[in-house]
């Protein structure tokens, strides 16, 4: 079995595979380690025909549907798993055959109602199920300690004590442990008494997850991060160094019409000279009025170079093929003590 731990922070994704068949699946994969899998599969001369999410996750971006549509392979969740993008939906017990590799799905909700820990060969992939020293938390939508406790002691620790586990998160640097470490170490499953479990899991007054609220919403919906769109907008779209621009500025010889995209406030308050205000929230609108030849040089520029790429991005979709960004913003454009024009 061809087997690689791939870390982002505290993180964990597993590429598992078949060496005879070369057929591999993924599990857990992260959005910003997508090269990372892709190069590592071609390496190992590997194909990925099954990406998998354990769960819902909470606390990071899944690639799962971007991995599915990129390498035409199944996107694997349990049943019960909101994700619309889904192809192959497992119910308790269901294997997956990966070549010669098999890989059961076991019904472990807890943590959330659709997560499921992955038996392969002598490891278990817990998700956020059993962690390495913890368990996953229950205050976050559709946890339940109870369930929690009942998919802990009553499945999942039922396994081998010899079977080797590999959890979708670990903070310490920790790669994996087994059933039997567990049992005899982790704080949380020395609560074996329901009433004893559920008390603790529901005192633990954890702090929310950094992007907690993005992250559902993407992972539930399919739809697109922020860094998403922006790594989408940057990949569309040449920009212009400061350099070249405060040279141009210098010289009195733009060759561009250069568009501020901030509010009106911020334009007033200090804005390149020769740059004209025209706020990103009223673009679309006034592009034909402000804008009316197709093949002029434009660019946009904004605070801190995010939302002038997305302008950018969006007048060369509009037709604006000579559109371009400031790499950079004004507030770096300020910290260079470069040249500055307020009022109208």
């Amino acid at each position: 079995m061809f087997f690689e731990q791939i870390a982002t922070g505290g993180c964990q994704s597993y590429l598992i595979g078949c060496t005879d068949s070369q057929a591999a699946a993924l599990i857990d994969p992260e959005l910003h380690q997508i090269d990372r899998y892709l190069g590592l599969a071609a390496r190992e001369g590997l194909r990925i025909r099954y990406i998998i999410d354990s769960h819902t996750h909470a606390d990071h971006f899944s690639a799962a549907k971007q991995l599915g549509q990129t390498l035409g392979a199944a996107v694997v969740t349990h049943r019960l798993s909101p994700a619309p993008y889904a192809d192959l939906r497992l119910e308790d017990g269901e294997l997956l055959r990966v070549g010669g590799l098999k890989i059961q799905a076991m019904h472990t909700p807890g943590h959330t109602r659709d997560s499921m820990c992955l038996v392969a060969g002598d490891r278990v992939f817990t998700g956020d199920t059993l962690l390495i020293g913890g368990t996953g938390r229950t205050d976050l939508p559709t946890g339940n300690p109870e369930a929690l406790h009942n998919s802990l002691f009553n499945v999942l620790l039922k396994l081998d004590p010899e079977m080797k586990v590999f959890p979708a998160h670990d903070y310490k640097g920790r790669q994996s442990s087994t059933i039997g470490d567990e049992i005899a170490s982790n704080p949380r499953l020395q609560k074996r008494d329901l009433g004893e479990f559920v008390e603790m899991m529901n005192q633990l007054n954890l702090s929310a997850p950094t992007h907690l609220t993005e992250a559902l919403r993407t992972n539930m919906s399919g739809g697109k991060t922020v860094d998403q769109l922006l790594a989408e907008a940057a990949a569309s779209t040449p920009f212009v160094s400061m350099r070249e621009l405060a040279d141009r500025v210098t010289r009195g010889e733009l060759g561009f019409t250069l568009l501020d995209v901030r509010e009106k406030d911020a334009f007033l308050a200090g804005h390149i000279p020769g740059a004209r205000h025209l706020p990103r929230g009223q673009l679309e609108l006034r592009v034909n009025s402000e804008l009316p030849d197709p093949f002029a040089r434009i660019l946009t520029a904004c605070e801190f170079g995010h939302i002038s790429t997305l302008a950018a991005a969006t007048l060369r979709s509009m037709g604006f093929r000579s559109a371009a960004a400031l790499d950079g913003g004004m507030k770096a454009w300020r910290e260079a003590g470069l040249p500055l024009a307020e009022g109208p």
